[in-house]
């Protein structure tokens, strides 16, 4: 059997596990010992501790925990509602200005926490009734947030980055300031569709008339401007080669526990132990995904897969936008069924020296891809955005949820078009600062 028929096979019987239902990680990792044992015999059993252990056993996995942690201090505050509320108090008179606000505050909650499903149930609790109660449509209501919870994976501190830069041993700095322009821009196509949409339908909020003093304009700054602060503190720490991801992360961790405290109140020992539980569960299921995922790409290489297709696409006498092209809808199709995390874990080793040989710079990659997550999230039949989006506000149905989503879907395609036109809006802040 050759290298290609045994990869097809086991992206069918990966694809069929995963489709049970089991957890990623003992899904990949069942499936990769499972063929281990198949060509090699029962002695593949003894490099399994070996290759989980030497694949974990790397510093700068010390930065994921810190940064969940952090977004878990962010997240079990009141610093979201703080946010939409101060954020809309400001925008009040603008055309589709609540909505505007919802995702300017996507925006700035994706870079405080990293996590777009946070990002998605903080926002949406408070900005989804609210905006339904004066007056916007539902799918707008909805649709807006599930997309602006998916800056959470592309705006840095970004896990998916931190992967993608462990996975490709590609700068995780530089991929997290190639984020920044590509995150601003799809936040500012976000926000003027939204605008746009409001203003076609001619939607008329309820309390349109009202009119926010400066004082109420600026009473909420005192509790937002300190997390935003330690925010631009570690991410100037890492662009400004003060300190290492692992050091940055853990320092803001601690920095974000402390401020939800002092300001939140939240001293309570139940009450860190929370954030502390929340952030280390997380944490152990991604480690064990990333142990399990190295696993997996231990198998493929062994079994000389990797390399085959590699040669494989090498050999193809095709444009490399054509290529390009044929990566991204991989990634679409894979990014309907599996979680971020899965994905890049399992194709980033395949897709490295492919990206390499056809002379794409890897951190632009990272940022193509990471959009490709984030279409992923909010496309069924595994859209989790949408989920999040539907358990916040079940009488909103799925299909009119995925309604007000579709034109965010495009924006995210016309996003990938112009950064692959204009390779510098990835690639000039990063050359610049580094």
């Amino acid at each position: 059997m050759s290298p290609l028929v045994i990869g097809l096979l086991i992206c069918a019987i990966t694809f069929c596990v995963l489709a049970t239902g089991i957890p990623i990680a003992f899904g990949i990792g069942a499936v990769a010992l499972a063929f281990m044992i198949i060509f090699d015999g029962m002695r593949s059993i003894n490099f399994l501790t070996e290759t989980l252990f030497a694949g974990l056993n790397d510093f700068t996995l010390v930065s994921i925990p810190m940064f969940i942690i952090m977004g878990a201090a962010i997240a079990s505050s009141r610093a979201g509602s703080d946010l939409y509320e101060a954020l809309s108090r400001w925008t009040h008179k603008v055309p589709g200005s609540l909505v505007a606000s919802n995702l300017g505050a996507c925006a700035i909650f994706a870079a405080l926490t990293g996590s777009s499903p946070a990002t998605c149930a903080a926002i949406g609790k408070m900005g989804i009734p609210e905006m339904r109660r004066r007056g916007y449509d539902a799918d707008l209501a909805t649709g807006s947030i599930a997309a602006g919870g998916t800056l959470g994976i592309l705006i840095p501190p970004s896990l998916t980055m931190i992967l993608y830069g462990i996975a490709s041993e590609t700068s995780i700095g530089r991929l997290f300031i190639a984020g920044i322009i590509p995150g601003l821009l799809l936040t500012a196509l976000f926000i003027a569709w939204a605008i746009f949409l409001s203003w076609k339908r001619g939607t008329r909020l309820i309390d349109h008339d009202r009119i926010y003093t400066l004082k109420e304009k600026l009473e909420l700054m005192p509790k937002l401007l300190p997390l935003i602060a330690v925010i631009i503190g570690v991410i100037y720490s890492l662009y400004g080669g003060i300190a290492t991801p692992s050091e940055a992360a853990g320092v803001g961790a601690v920095l974000c526990i402390v401020m939800v405290m002092a300001i939140y109140r939240m001293w309570r020992p139940a009450q860190v132990w929370q954030i502390l539980r929340d952030g280390m569960r997380e944490s152990g299921m991604l480690l064990f995904i990333i142990g399990t995922s190295i696993l997996f790409g231990y198998m493929m290489s062994s079994l000389y897969v990797t390399q085959s297709v590699a040669e494989w696409i090498a050999s193809l006498d095709i444009n490399r936008w054509v290529l390009m092209f044929y990566i991204n809808v991989l990634l679409l199709v894979a990014g309907c069924f599996l979680p971020p995390a899965a994905i890049i874990l399992m194709a980033t080793p395949i897709l490295a020296p492919i990206i390499h040989n056809a002379g794409f710079d890897p951190v632009w990659f990272g940022v193509i891809l990471t959009i490709n997550m984030e279409l992923g999230l909010i496309t069924p039949p595994v859209g989790l955005n949408l989920f999040v989006i539907n358990g916040i506000v079940p009488d909103v149905r799925l299909p009119t949820i995925l309604k007000g989503a579709f034109p965010f879907m495009l924006l995210m395609v016309l996003a990938i078009i112009l950064i692959s036109i204009f390779p510098g809006l990835a690639t000039w802040l990063p050359d610049r600062v580094m």
